[in-house]
């Protein structure tokens, strides 16, 4: 199967860029099953309903999340009667919604997806390790699951790099996303998962890490705030990661960066 992961989507440059470009890219590319990372796509922080069912009706099979995933209140709520949306499972026991799906691809392929939240330089959480662990062991690889897709929202890319080989063999793609800077790094792994430290994001390059540029300059020279972040609305690029897996084992058989429109150079998938 193939399959399309796309960074975090970064305000209305990012949504609009996914709902232009997601529906022909699955056309063209014929992926079977796409994961969309949606928690900036509202107004650069959460994700409301309606922006949900936008990325959902491009073509997102699964809308992961990060550490702004309750920014919008009203995700507490709808999150429990979406199960296609998913948080990060390392949240403290209690917290709405889940953290891990199985759901079926278009041409019937059984995929875990599983969202985690790490903890360099990130707010305190519960031990993703082992959430990620605990989940993939409930479905594993080529016994329940067809492939195994993990979204580690991290900061650091020690930990996502930790997250990969701690996986290796046992999922069929790890990939970071929070950075929103997409790193040269794709490869497979020695026991065939694949990795990308992060996948970069859907939004504006000309920006700060999708940002207009006036209020992250002020606060980097003076320390001071003088306004709020505002999310940065010229042409998006769409940024993400390819994958094309084994058909025996689930593994990671081809994996290629995915960057189109905007500042950024174009690179495009070539299977």
């Amino acid at each position: 199967m193939r399959f399309l992961f796309l960074g975090d989507v970064m305000g209305r440059s990012g949504r609009d860029a996914v709902s232009e470009r997601l529906p022909g890219l699955i056309a063209e590319h014929g992926f079977d099953f796409v994961v969309v990372n949606g928690e900036n796509a509202s107004h650069g922080k959460g994700l409301i309903e309606n922006h949900y069912n936008a990325l959902r009706d491009a073509g997102a099979d699964i809308v992961t999340l990060g550490d702004h995933a309750f920014d919008q209140r009203e995700a507490l709520s709808y999150i429990e009667r979406e199960p296609n949306l998913i948080r990060p499972l390392n949240y403290p026991p209690g917290t709405p919604g889940r953290g891990a799906m199985l759901v079926e691809s278009r041409k019937g392929h059984r995929v875990l997806v599983v969202n985690a939240l790490g903890r360099v330089f990130m707010p305190p959480i519960d031990d993703p390790f082992r959430a990620v662990e605990a989940a993939i062991a409930d479905c594993p690889l080529g016994e329940v699951a067809d492939a195994v897709i993990v979204d580690f929202h991290t900061e650091a890319t020690s930990e996502i790099q930790a997250m990969g080989h701690y996986l290796d063999g046992r999922a069929t793609l790890v990939v970071g996303t929070h950075t929103h800077i997409p790193t040269a790094d794709h490869r497979v792994l020695k026991g065939g998962t694949g990795f990308m430290a992060d996948a970069g994001m859907c939004g504006d390059f000309d920006s700060i890490i999708g940002t207009d540029t006036d209020e992250p300059l002020n606060r980097f020279l003076t320390g001071i705030p003088g306004g709020r972040f505002t999310p940065s609305e010229g042409e998006a690029t769409l940024c993400g990661v390819a994958v094309e897996t084994d058909p025996v084992t689930g593994l990671c058989a081809k994996i290629a960066p995915l960057r189109i429109g905007g500042v950024l150079a174009q690179v495009i998938p070539d299977f």
